[in-house]
Protein backbone atom coordinates (compact mmCIF):
# COMPACT_ATOMS: atom_id res chain seq x y z
CA UNK A 1 0.00 0.00 0.00
CA UNK A 2 2.87 2.23 0.50
CA UNK A 3 3.78 2.24 -2.85
CA UNK A 4 0.56 2.64 -4.34
CA UNK A 5 0.03 5.18 -2.17
CA UNK A 6 3.56 7.37 -3.59
CA UNK A 7 2.39 6.35 -7.32
CA UNK A 8 -0.97 7.90 -6.83
CA UNK A 9 0.16 11.00 -4.83
CA UNK A 10 -0.04 14.01 -7.09
CA UNK A 11 2.96 16.27 -6.87
CA UNK A 12 2.19 19.88 -6.68
CA UNK A 13 1.79 22.33 -9.48
CA UNK A 14 4.56 24.99 -10.01
CA UNK A 15 3.06 28.32 -9.44
CA UNK A 16 4.71 31.33 -10.59
CA UNK A 17 4.12 34.39 -9.32
CA UNK A 18 3.95 36.94 -12.73
CA UNK A 19 3.71 40.01 -10.29
CA UNK A 20 7.46 39.95 -8.52
CA UNK A 21 8.03 42.60 -6.72
CA UNK A 22 11.92 42.68 -7.16
CA UNK A 23 11.79 43.22 -10.83
CA UNK A 24 13.09 40.16 -12.20
CA UNK A 25 9.72 39.10 -13.64
CA UNK A 26 8.46 41.99 -14.79
CA UNK A 27 8.69 42.90 -18.66
CA UNK A 28 10.54 46.53 -19.81
CA UNK A 29 7.86 48.19 -21.97
CA UNK A 30 8.47 47.81 -25.76
CA UNK A 31 10.55 51.31 -27.36
CA UNK A 32 7.55 53.09 -29.85
CA UNK A 33 7.30 52.15 -33.20
CA UNK A 34 8.29 55.99 -34.21
CA UNK A 35 11.59 55.26 -32.91
CA UNK A 36 12.30 52.32 -33.84
CA UNK A 37 11.34 53.36 -37.73
CA UNK A 38 13.75 55.89 -37.12
CA UNK A 39 16.24 53.84 -36.45
CA UNK A 40 16.08 51.81 -39.15
CA UNK A 41 15.75 54.89 -41.56
CA UNK A 42 18.43 56.06 -40.27
CA UNK A 43 20.55 52.48 -40.73
CA UNK A 44 18.92 52.31 -44.40
CA UNK A 45 20.37 55.81 -45.29
CA UNK A 46 24.23 54.80 -43.70
CA UNK A 47 23.84 51.39 -45.53
CA UNK A 48 22.54 53.28 -49.21
CA UNK A 49 25.50 55.73 -48.63
CA UNK A 50 28.33 52.67 -47.88
CA UNK A 51 27.08 51.27 -51.35
CA UNK A 52 27.18 54.35 -53.21
CA UNK A 53 30.86 54.51 -51.66
CA UNK A 54 31.15 51.23 -52.84
CA UNK A 55 29.91 51.68 -56.13
CA UNK A 56 31.72 54.82 -57.27
CA UNK A 57 35.15 53.12 -56.11
CA UNK A 58 34.50 50.29 -58.30
CA UNK A 59 34.12 52.77 -61.37
CA UNK A 60 37.11 53.85 -60.47
CA UNK A 61 39.10 51.42 -59.78
CA UNK A 62 38.11 50.12 -63.25
CA UNK A 63 38.54 52.87 -65.09
CA UNK A 64 42.05 53.32 -63.37
CA UNK A 65 42.60 49.64 -64.82
CA UNK A 66 41.90 50.40 -67.80
CA UNK A 67 43.99 53.67 -68.21
CA UNK A 68 47.07 51.94 -66.89
CA UNK A 69 46.47 48.80 -69.27
CA UNK A 70 46.54 51.29 -72.28
CA UNK A 71 49.71 53.14 -70.87
CA UNK A 72 51.52 49.68 -70.41
CA UNK A 73 50.84 48.66 -73.86
CA UNK A 74 52.25 52.43 -75.26
CA UNK A 75 55.50 51.78 -73.04
CA UNK A 76 55.48 47.98 -74.55
CA UNK A 77 55.86 49.87 -77.70
CA UNK A 78 58.16 52.21 -77.18
CA UNK A 79 60.28 49.63 -75.48
CA UNK A 80 60.04 47.60 -78.76
CA UNK A 81 61.03 50.53 -80.63
CA UNK A 82 64.09 51.76 -78.60
CA UNK A 83 65.48 47.82 -79.06
CA UNK A 84 64.99 47.99 -82.33
CA UNK A 85 66.85 51.30 -82.80
CA UNK A 86 69.47 50.33 -80.27
CA UNK A 87 70.28 46.96 -82.62
CA UNK A 88 70.19 49.20 -85.56
CA UNK A 89 72.52 51.07 -83.74
CA UNK A 90 75.25 48.36 -82.86
CA UNK A 91 74.71 46.86 -86.48
CA UNK A 92 75.91 50.02 -87.74
CA UNK A 93 78.54 50.44 -85.13
CA UNK A 94 80.24 47.23 -86.75
CA UNK A 95 79.56 47.94 -89.28
CA UNK A 96 81.58 51.49 -89.28
CA UNK A 97 84.20 49.87 -87.58
CA UNK A 98 85.97 48.13 -90.12
CA UNK A 99 87.56 49.78 -93.22
CA UNK A 100 84.62 48.56 -96.15
CA UNK A 101 82.04 50.46 -94.18
CA UNK A 102 84.39 53.50 -93.77
CA UNK A 103 85.12 53.30 -97.11
CA UNK A 104 81.23 52.39 -98.18
CA UNK A 105 80.00 55.73 -96.53
CA UNK A 106 82.46 57.97 -97.75
CA UNK A 107 81.63 56.65 -101.18
CA UNK A 108 78.02 56.84 -100.75
CA UNK A 109 77.62 59.61 -98.85
CA UNK A 110 80.72 61.84 -98.94
CA UNK A 111 81.20 61.20 -102.76
CA UNK A 112 84.96 60.62 -102.39
CA UNK A 113 86.99 58.17 -104.26
CA UNK A 114 90.01 56.39 -103.81
CA UNK A 115 93.61 57.33 -105.30
CA UNK A 116 93.42 55.07 -108.20
CA UNK A 117 89.93 55.53 -109.14
CA UNK A 118 87.83 57.84 -110.92
CA UNK A 119 84.86 59.52 -109.20
CA UNK A 120 82.23 59.85 -112.19
CA UNK A 121 78.85 61.75 -110.43
CA UNK A 122 75.82 62.04 -113.38
CA UNK A 123 73.05 64.38 -111.71
CA UNK A 124 69.79 63.80 -112.50
CA UNK A 125 67.15 66.20 -112.61
CA UNK A 126 64.42 65.15 -110.06
CA UNK A 127 60.22 64.97 -110.94
CA UNK A 128 59.87 68.31 -109.39
CA UNK A 129 62.55 70.29 -111.32
CA UNK A 130 61.15 68.67 -114.81
CA UNK A 131 57.84 70.19 -114.10
CA UNK A 132 57.70 73.49 -115.70
CA UNK A 133 57.37 76.26 -113.08
CA UNK A 134 54.66 78.69 -113.21
CA UNK A 135 56.03 81.93 -114.08
CA UNK A 136 54.70 84.75 -112.00
CA UNK A 137 53.32 88.03 -113.30
CA UNK A 138 54.06 91.04 -111.20
CA UNK A 139 51.78 94.05 -111.92
CA UNK A 140 52.99 96.84 -113.46
CA UNK A 141 52.56 100.32 -112.24
CA UNK A 142 51.07 103.18 -113.79
CA UNK A 143 52.77 106.60 -113.77
CA UNK A 144 51.40 109.28 -113.91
Amino acid sequence: MGQRYRENRKKPERVVNRNRRDGKGSKKPKASSASNGFYYSFLTVILLLCLFQVTVSAVLNISKIISYKAKIIQITKTRDSARALNEQLQDNIRNFSNVAGLEAIARNNLKMSSEDEVLVIINTPKEEEKEEKPKIIGLKKQHD
